[in-house]
């Protein structure tokens, strides 16, 4: 079911250093703890805008994947933007090309970047008592340093300039993906990835803890195992698990006894039945299949036929859908009734998937 992006080693720390940026830890300042005064949330909260980056390029993504990838991105993109703004980063040079795809419904930014998830490049909104929005930069740095990251280092900090926002640093290095909220104080986090040496070795999880909560307003986090080492991002929660509602989680599940995410969606789900949130409720939770099939085009061992990495927008919710009709229908009969007030739009994204990622991975939310 989740097999998602492998592992493309560059040299990235040695990119980062060349490109002149400073070390990460130079850039991890924090203000002393205290009450939190920020909180990041929920997805399904109004927003003004999505931001997502047109950056699927050969050297990463292959020949075979790399017009696929790009017309996926602008058909998440077009979908989106019926529904609220969409701005799009693009590197200068592939403006014509992203404009003969994305359309002028699509706002496009010039900007130099590397790839294109933007959930784990762009800066994680939040809003302070009053409303004012702040970005997160969360010192991204490769998945652990897996792949290039010299030009998405900057990604956080120039989206977070662009919407006028104060940017909010700290000491933790993690991505996007590996959080969800249900924007009343719970969190769900894999471990495998936010507690992985690769990114905060000789952090505790209860320093984790105590970071998350003064930059996110958490707290409580529902913490998952993952698999370290599964795929590059070291198995984010937004392909295992996802707030509907606050007290209510749709996750994914393997059903095949032979697939090496099959005991570990297992074990998320006993465990996120047997949680609590930060109100005392105990979750209800939902589970989705992963599809039998997938369509043969892109079909390849990194494929990521899951159905949990949706994204919500204003009056609509973008699914992915993968041929299999049966677990397609499922998928979207569930997130129907989950979202009754919202358009279901699956989309077939399978170049995206045979990368590794889903449309989740490839947008983040700018608050209303």
């Amino acid at each position: 079911m989740l097999p998602r992006r492998r592992f493309l080693q560059h040299s990235a720390f040695g990119i980062a250093a060349s490109a002149g940026l400073p070390p990460l830890f130079a850039q991890a300042r924090s203000t002393p703890y205290s009450d939190p005064v920020w909180h990041m949330p929920d997805e399904a909260d109004s927003h003004t805008a999505t931001w997502m980056a047109f950056g699927a390029s050969g050297e990463v993504w292959g020949d075979r994947l790399l017009r696929g990838a790009r017309e996926n991105l602008a058909l998440i993109a077009r979908t989106i933007a019926a529904y609220e703004p969409v701005h799009m980063l693009v590197r200068e040079d592939e403006m014509e090309l992203a404009y003969d795809l994305c359309g002028k419904q699509v706002d496009l930014l010039s900007c130099a970047i590397d790839d294109l998830w933007m959930r784990d490049t762009g800066p994680v909104f939040v809003k302070g008592p009053s409303g004012q929005l702040a970005g997160v930069n969360f010192n991204f740095n490769g998945w652990g340093e897996k792949q290039d990251y010299a030009r998405d280092a900057l990604v956080a900090s120039y989206v977070t300039r662009q919407t006028n926002s104060q940017g909010l640093t700290t000491f933790l290095k993690l991505e996007g993906g590996g959080i969800e909220v249900d924007g009343e104080g719970t969190a769900i986090i894999t471990e495998s990835c936010v507690l992985n040496l690769n990114r905060n070795p000789g952090i505790s999880k209860a320093q984790c803890e105590q970071e998350l909560r003064r930059l996110l307003g958490v707290q409580k986090i529902i913490w998952l195992p993952g698999i370290a080492g599964r795929d590059i991002t070291d198995g984010h929660t937004d392909f295992y698990a996802r707030f509907a509602a606050p007290g209510v989680v749709v996750a994914g599940f393997d059903p095949d006894p032979q697939s090496e995410e099959h005991a570990v969606t297992q074990t998320h789900l006993k465990l996120l039945r047997s949680a609590v949130d930060a109100k005392g409720r105990r979750l209800r939770v939902l589970r989705l299949d992963a599809p039998s099939s997938v369509r043969p085009q892109f079909e390849n061992k990194e494929f990521a036929a899951g159905y949990i990495n949706f994204y919500v927008c204003n009056g609509a919710v973008i699914m992915p859908q993968f041929g299999d009709l049966k677990a397609d229908r499922n998928a979207r009969d569930t997130l129907r009734d989950l979202f009754p007030q919202r358009d279901i739009v699956p989309l077939n994204i399978d170049a995206i998937a045979a990368g590794g990622g889903g449309i989740h991975c490839t947008t983040q939310q700018e608050p209303a």
